[in-house]
Protein backbone atom coordinates (compact mmCIF):
# COMPACT_ATOMS: atom_id res chain seq x y z
CA UNK A 1 0.00 0.00 0.00
CA UNK A 2 0.93 3.44 -0.80
CA UNK A 3 2.02 6.13 1.63
CA UNK A 4 -1.02 7.59 3.22
CA UNK A 5 -1.43 11.20 4.18
CA UNK A 6 -3.80 12.52 6.54
CA UNK A 7 -7.82 11.74 6.18
CA UNK A 8 -9.28 14.82 3.66
CA UNK A 9 -13.15 15.00 4.38
CA UNK A 10 -14.73 17.39 1.99
CA UNK A 11 -18.28 18.56 0.96
CA UNK A 12 -19.46 19.08 -2.20
CA UNK A 13 -23.18 20.36 -3.72
CA UNK A 14 -24.47 20.07 -7.49
CA UNK A 15 -27.45 20.76 -9.17
CA UNK A 16 -29.69 18.58 -10.84
CA UNK A 17 -32.40 21.71 -12.61
CA UNK A 18 -33.19 23.76 -9.60
CA UNK A 19 -32.97 20.55 -6.93
CA UNK A 20 -29.32 20.96 -4.73
CA UNK A 21 -27.85 17.93 -3.93
CA UNK A 22 -25.08 17.39 -1.55
CA UNK A 23 -22.21 14.93 -1.86
CA UNK A 24 -19.14 13.87 0.38
CA UNK A 25 -16.03 13.13 -0.33
CA UNK A 26 -13.15 11.10 1.54
CA UNK A 27 -9.69 10.89 0.30
CA UNK A 28 -5.98 9.54 2.26
CA UNK A 29 -4.30 11.33 -0.72
CA UNK A 30 -3.53 8.21 -2.37
CA UNK A 31 -6.24 7.26 -4.84
CA UNK A 32 -4.65 4.49 -7.39
CA UNK A 33 -7.03 2.57 -6.46
CA UNK A 34 -10.20 3.95 -8.53
CA UNK A 35 -13.00 6.68 -7.34
CA UNK A 36 -16.18 4.93 -5.64
CA UNK A 37 -19.30 6.33 -5.23
CA UNK A 38 -21.47 4.91 -2.78
CA UNK A 39 -25.18 5.00 -2.34
CA UNK A 40 -27.28 4.83 0.37
CA UNK A 41 -30.86 3.52 1.24
CA UNK A 42 -34.86 4.10 1.49
CA UNK A 43 -34.44 4.92 4.92
CA UNK A 44 -31.65 7.34 5.71
CA UNK A 45 -28.99 9.50 4.34
CA UNK A 46 -25.94 8.69 3.15
CA UNK A 47 -23.69 9.72 5.89
CA UNK A 48 -24.95 7.66 8.41
CA UNK A 49 -24.59 4.76 6.57
CA UNK A 50 -21.06 5.07 4.89
CA UNK A 51 -19.33 6.81 7.22
CA UNK A 52 -20.46 6.18 10.22
CA UNK A 53 -18.67 6.77 13.89
CA UNK A 54 -18.82 4.32 16.76
CA UNK A 55 -16.12 4.14 19.23
CA UNK A 56 -14.60 0.88 19.76
CA UNK A 57 -15.83 -0.16 16.52
CA UNK A 58 -12.66 -0.69 14.29
CA UNK A 59 -13.13 1.32 10.85
CA UNK A 60 -16.55 1.55 11.10
CA UNK A 61 -16.66 4.00 8.37
CA UNK A 62 -16.47 2.51 5.31
CA UNK A 63 -15.74 5.85 3.35
CA UNK A 64 -12.32 5.47 5.60
CA UNK A 65 -11.44 2.08 5.30
CA UNK A 66 -11.31 2.44 1.54
CA UNK A 67 -9.43 5.31 1.62
CA UNK A 68 -6.93 3.91 3.17
CA UNK A 69 -6.18 1.37 0.70
CA UNK A 70 -5.90 3.98 -1.82
CA UNK A 71 -9.98 4.86 -2.91
CA UNK A 72 -11.05 7.99 -3.53
CA UNK A 73 -14.52 7.80 -1.60
CA UNK A 74 -17.66 9.66 -2.75
CA UNK A 75 -21.62 9.43 -1.57
CA UNK A 76 -24.41 12.21 -2.07
CA UNK A 77 -28.02 12.39 -0.44
CA UNK A 78 -30.48 11.48 -2.92
CA UNK A 79 -33.09 14.38 -3.13
CA UNK A 80 -35.71 14.26 -0.01
CA UNK A 81 -32.72 12.93 1.97
CA UNK A 82 -30.06 14.14 4.81
CA UNK A 83 -28.81 17.78 3.50
CA UNK A 84 -29.80 17.59 -0.07
CA UNK A 85 -33.34 19.70 -1.36
CA UNK A 86 -36.49 18.81 0.09
CA UNK A 87 -39.03 21.42 -1.24
CA UNK A 88 -40.39 19.17 -3.92
CA UNK A 89 -44.12 18.15 -3.66
CA UNK A 90 -42.64 14.68 -5.37
CA UNK A 91 -42.41 10.94 -3.35
CA UNK A 92 -38.55 10.40 -4.67
CA UNK A 93 -39.07 7.22 -6.20
CA UNK A 94 -36.11 5.14 -8.03
CA UNK A 95 -35.88 6.74 -11.34
CA UNK A 96 -35.76 10.19 -9.85
CA UNK A 97 -33.09 8.71 -7.49
CA UNK A 98 -31.06 7.35 -10.46
CA UNK A 99 -31.55 10.97 -12.19
CA UNK A 100 -29.46 12.16 -8.92
CA UNK A 101 -26.68 9.27 -9.97
CA UNK A 102 -26.61 11.41 -13.46
CA UNK A 103 -25.92 15.10 -11.98
CA UNK A 104 -23.35 13.57 -9.16
CA UNK A 105 -21.43 11.28 -11.30
CA UNK A 106 -20.98 13.99 -13.73
CA UNK A 107 -20.01 16.23 -10.64
CA UNK A 108 -17.54 13.74 -9.48
CA UNK A 109 -15.81 13.13 -13.20
CA UNK A 110 -15.41 16.53 -14.01
CA UNK A 111 -13.66 17.24 -10.37
CA UNK A 112 -11.88 14.05 -9.94
CA UNK A 113 -10.75 13.69 -13.62
CA UNK A 114 -11.75 9.78 -13.10
CA UNK A 115 -12.97 8.31 -16.38
CA UNK A 116 -15.26 5.66 -14.69
CA UNK A 117 -16.32 4.78 -11.29
CA UNK A 118 -16.76 1.87 -8.85
CA UNK A 119 -20.47 1.79 -8.25
CA UNK A 120 -21.86 0.53 -4.87
CA UNK A 121 -25.43 0.65 -4.12
CA UNK A 122 -27.53 -0.81 -1.07
CA UNK A 123 -31.60 -2.01 -1.16
CA UNK A 124 -33.16 0.68 -2.93
CA UNK A 125 -29.87 2.17 -4.01
CA UNK A 126 -28.90 -0.72 -5.47
CA UNK A 127 -31.65 -0.53 -7.57
CA UNK A 128 -30.79 3.62 -8.41
CA UNK A 129 -26.95 2.43 -8.88
CA UNK A 130 -28.56 -0.62 -11.62
CA UNK A 131 -31.25 1.49 -13.50
CA UNK A 132 -28.48 4.16 -13.83
CA UNK A 133 -25.68 1.97 -15.03
CA UNK A 134 -29.03 0.89 -16.98
CA UNK A 135 -28.92 4.32 -18.45
CA UNK A 136 -25.07 4.86 -18.39
CA UNK A 137 -23.02 2.15 -18.41
CA UNK A 138 -20.48 4.15 -19.73
CA UNK A 139 -19.16 5.88 -16.46
CA UNK A 140 -19.48 2.38 -14.80
CA UNK A 141 -16.12 0.92 -14.03
CA UNK A 142 -17.34 -2.09 -11.57
CA UNK A 143 -21.03 -2.08 -10.15
CA UNK A 144 -21.86 -3.84 -6.53
CA UNK A 145 -25.61 -5.02 -5.52
CA UNK A 146 -26.19 -4.97 -2.15
CA UNK A 147 -29.42 -6.21 -0.78
CA UNK A 148 -30.70 -5.70 -4.20
CA UNK A 149 -34.08 -7.17 -5.47
CA UNK A 150 -35.37 -7.20 -9.34
CA UNK A 151 -38.98 -8.88 -9.03
CA UNK A 152 -39.99 -9.09 -5.56
CA UNK A 153 -40.52 -12.67 -5.67
CA UNK A 154 -39.96 -14.57 -2.51
CA UNK A 155 -39.00 -11.19 -0.21
CA UNK A 156 -40.82 -11.50 2.92
CA UNK A 157 -40.06 -7.72 4.41
CA UNK A 158 -41.56 -6.64 0.69
CA UNK A 159 -44.74 -8.92 1.74
CA UNK A 160 -45.30 -7.00 4.96
CA UNK A 161 -44.84 -4.16 3.41
CA UNK A 162 -47.00 -4.21 0.51
CA UNK A 163 -49.89 -4.33 3.45
CA UNK A 164 -49.34 -0.63 3.92
CA UNK A 165 -48.85 0.25 0.01
CA UNK A 166 -51.95 2.42 0.22
CA UNK A 167 -50.68 4.10 3.28
CA UNK A 168 -47.35 5.02 1.35
CA UNK A 169 -48.83 6.20 -1.75
CA UNK A 170 -51.50 8.77 -0.04
CA UNK A 171 -48.22 10.94 0.83
CA UNK A 172 -44.89 11.91 -0.31
CA UNK A 173 -42.72 10.90 3.21
CA UNK A 174 -43.47 9.05 5.85
CA UNK A 175 -42.12 9.47 9.42
CA UNK A 176 -39.06 7.38 10.73
CA UNK A 177 -38.08 7.16 14.44
CA UNK A 178 -35.62 5.63 17.28
CA UNK A 179 -38.09 2.18 16.82
CA UNK A 180 -38.11 2.12 13.38
CA UNK A 181 -34.55 2.23 12.79
CA UNK A 182 -34.35 -0.61 15.65
CA UNK A 183 -37.10 -2.71 13.48
CA UNK A 184 -34.51 -2.89 10.56
CA UNK A 185 -32.25 -4.84 12.75
CA UNK A 186 -35.51 -6.97 14.60
CA UNK A 187 -37.19 -8.04 11.46
CA UNK A 188 -35.12 -10.65 9.75
CA UNK A 189 -32.95 -12.19 12.40
CA UNK A 190 -32.06 -10.33 15.79
CA UNK A 191 -28.35 -10.08 16.59
CA UNK A 192 -26.61 -9.47 13.25
CA UNK A 193 -25.97 -5.91 14.30
CA UNK A 194 -24.80 -4.95 18.06
CA UNK A 195 -26.29 -2.24 20.23
CA UNK A 196 -23.66 0.55 19.95
CA UNK A 197 -23.43 0.10 16.59
CA UNK A 198 -27.57 0.05 16.24
CA UNK A 199 -27.65 2.98 18.17
CA UNK A 200 -24.77 5.27 16.67
CA UNK A 201 -26.53 4.26 13.50
CA UNK A 202 -30.11 5.60 15.09
CA UNK A 203 -28.31 8.89 16.48
CA UNK A 204 -26.46 10.11 13.01
CA UNK A 205 -29.67 9.18 10.52
CA UNK A 206 -32.35 11.08 13.09
CA UNK A 207 -29.81 14.22 13.51
CA UNK A 208 -30.47 14.35 9.34
CA UNK A 209 -33.83 13.08 9.14
CA UNK A 210 -37.51 12.83 11.08
CA UNK A 211 -39.19 11.54 7.74
CA UNK A 212 -37.74 10.05 4.69
CA UNK A 213 -40.07 9.77 1.12
CA UNK A 214 -42.35 7.26 0.54
CA UNK A 215 -41.09 6.74 -3.52
CA UNK A 216 -38.67 3.97 -3.06
CA UNK A 217 -40.99 1.97 -0.70
CA UNK A 218 -43.82 2.47 -3.15
CA UNK A 219 -41.80 1.16 -5.99
CA UNK A 220 -40.50 -1.59 -4.52
CA UNK A 221 -43.99 -2.82 -3.40
CA UNK A 222 -45.60 -2.32 -6.64
CA UNK A 223 -43.79 -1.29 -9.38
CA UNK A 224 -40.45 -4.33 -9.78
CA UNK A 225 -39.05 -5.05 -11.97
CA UNK A 226 -37.58 -1.46 -12.81
CA UNK A 227 -34.45 -2.94 -14.53
CA UNK A 228 -33.05 -4.84 -17.09
CA UNK A 229 -30.47 -7.40 -16.10
CA UNK A 230 -29.56 -7.64 -19.82
CA UNK A 231 -28.89 -4.51 -20.33
CA UNK A 232 -25.90 -4.17 -17.83
CA UNK A 233 -23.10 -4.42 -20.13
CA UNK A 234 -20.61 -3.92 -16.68
CA UNK A 235 -18.93 -6.40 -14.18
CA UNK A 236 -21.33 -6.39 -11.27
CA UNK A 237 -21.31 -8.58 -7.95
CA UNK A 238 -24.36 -9.29 -6.25
CA UNK A 239 -23.85 -9.36 -2.68
CA UNK A 240 -27.29 -11.31 -0.48
CA UNK A 241 -27.51 -11.08 3.41
CA UNK A 242 -27.85 -14.87 4.83
CA UNK A 243 -30.77 -13.34 6.43
CA UNK A 244 -31.92 -10.37 4.57
CA UNK A 245 -35.55 -10.21 3.81
CA UNK A 246 -35.66 -8.29 0.73
CA UNK A 247 -34.62 -10.21 -1.82
CA UNK A 248 -35.26 -14.23 -2.27
CA UNK A 249 -32.34 -15.97 -3.27
CA UNK A 250 -34.14 -17.39 -6.51
CA UNK A 251 -34.98 -13.87 -7.69
CA UNK A 252 -31.28 -12.84 -7.73
CA UNK A 253 -30.13 -16.19 -9.25
CA UNK A 254 -32.34 -15.54 -12.23
CA UNK A 255 -31.13 -11.68 -12.36
CA UNK A 256 -27.60 -12.51 -12.23
CA UNK A 257 -28.09 -15.63 -15.32
CA UNK A 258 -29.34 -12.70 -17.40
CA UNK A 259 -26.03 -10.10 -16.70
CA UNK A 260 -24.41 -10.27 -20.22
CA UNK A 261 -20.57 -9.48 -18.94
CA UNK A 262 -18.50 -12.60 -17.90
CA UNK A 263 -17.18 -11.27 -15.39
CA UNK A 264 -19.37 -11.31 -12.52
CA UNK A 265 -19.91 -12.54 -8.77
CA UNK A 266 -22.35 -13.48 -6.50
CA UNK A 267 -22.11 -14.03 -2.83
CA UNK A 268 -24.17 -14.58 0.30
CA UNK A 269 -22.85 -13.37 3.26
CA UNK A 270 -22.67 -15.08 6.04
CA UNK A 271 -24.41 -14.04 9.42
CA UNK A 272 -25.66 -10.76 7.52
CA UNK A 273 -29.05 -9.74 7.53
CA UNK A 274 -30.08 -6.07 5.57
CA UNK A 275 -27.94 -3.35 6.57
CA UNK A 276 -24.25 -5.07 5.68
CA UNK A 277 -22.08 -2.08 6.67
CA UNK A 278 -23.72 -1.95 10.49
CA UNK A 279 -23.65 -5.53 10.84
CA UNK A 280 -21.16 -7.41 13.46
CA UNK A 281 -19.19 -9.56 10.20
CA UNK A 282 -19.19 -6.04 8.18
CA UNK A 283 -15.12 -6.67 7.74
CA UNK A 284 -16.56 -9.58 5.41
CA UNK A 285 -18.76 -7.17 3.51
CA UNK A 286 -15.31 -4.54 2.65
CA UNK A 287 -13.38 -7.71 2.03
CA UNK A 288 -15.36 -8.67 -1.14
CA UNK A 289 -15.90 -5.37 -2.35
CA UNK A 290 -12.25 -4.75 -2.07
CA UNK A 291 -11.89 -8.00 -4.09
CA UNK A 292 -14.06 -7.19 -6.93
CA UNK A 293 -12.67 -3.29 -7.02
CA UNK A 294 -9.15 -4.16 -7.14
CA UNK A 295 -9.50 -7.06 -9.39
CA UNK A 296 -6.86 -7.36 -12.26
CA UNK A 297 -7.65 -6.82 -15.81
CA UNK A 298 -7.88 -10.07 -17.53
CA UNK A 299 -5.04 -10.59 -19.83
CA UNK A 300 -7.29 -12.50 -22.03
CA UNK A 301 -10.51 -12.45 -22.93
CA UNK A 302 -11.57 -14.80 -25.58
Amino acid sequence: MAKITAMKATEHWTRKGDVKLFLYNKTSGNKQRGTILFVHGSSMASQPTFDLQVPGRPHSSAMEWFAERGFDTWTMDNEGYGRSDKKRPINCDIPNGADDLDAATQYILKKTGAKKLLLYGISSGALKAALFTQRHPERVARLVLDAFVWTGEGSPTLEQRRKRLPEFQAKNRRPIDRAFVHSIFERDHPGTADKATIEAFANAILALDDSVPTGTYVDMCSKLPLVDPAKIPVPTLILRGEFDGIAGVEDLLRFFARLPHPDKQFSVMEGISHASFQQKNYMNVYHLLHGFYTQPAPVYTG
